[in-house]
């Protein structure tokens, strides 16, 4: 393949990857903070949603970084190979991750949305939690899929 294939999907992965640090750096602050404003008498759920929605970003970056490493493969014909699986293994785990941070974190949506009268809030934390599984039953699949076609090609290697 040639070397710059896959050079859309590198970009496309800095795209993704770029909104979520400028909401890293402005909007969860300010998220904190007004979770803060709304229970003045429970100042440490501000330090809870920055510790969640801070503890979500480290594996969203980096299940971006293995599936950059998953494209240099691609790019370096070494997509059916170990390497690939346990990349696709990592970025299931990360998608767990994010999901599981974010089923716990339910409950501090829940508080906001009680207070402010916005149910939305909820529904914006479910949607991240089903996001993440899908994405963590997607590479599931891919990395059984490629496993099972490394294995293919390793009995026919040795039938030759």
């Amino acid at each position: 393949m040639k070397r710059g294939s896959t050079l859309f999907l590198k970009l496309a992965l800095f795209f993704i990857g770029a909104p979520i640090l400028a909401l890293c750096i402005f909007l969860v602050p300010q998220i904190g903070n007004f979770a803060a404003e709304l229970y003045p008498e429970l100042p440490y759920l501000k330090y809870l949603i920055w510790i969640d929605m801070y503890a979500s970003a480290i594996p969203f970056y980096f299940a971006l970084y293995q599936a950059f490493k998953l494209l240099s493969y691609i790019d370096s014909n070494q997509a059916f190979s170990e390497l690939s699986v346990k990349a696709l293994k990592k970025i299931k785990y990360c998608a767990i991750t994010i999901s599981s941070l974010y089923v716990f974190g339910l409950p501090l949506l829940y508080l906001i949305a009680e207070k402010d009268d916005a149910p939305g809030i909820i529904l914006i934390g479910m949607v991240i939690v089903f996001a993440s599984m899908v994405i963590a039953v997607f590479a599931a699949v891919l990395q059984r899929l490629l496993q099972e076609a490394i294995n293919i090609k390793s009995e026919n290697d040795l039938t030759v």
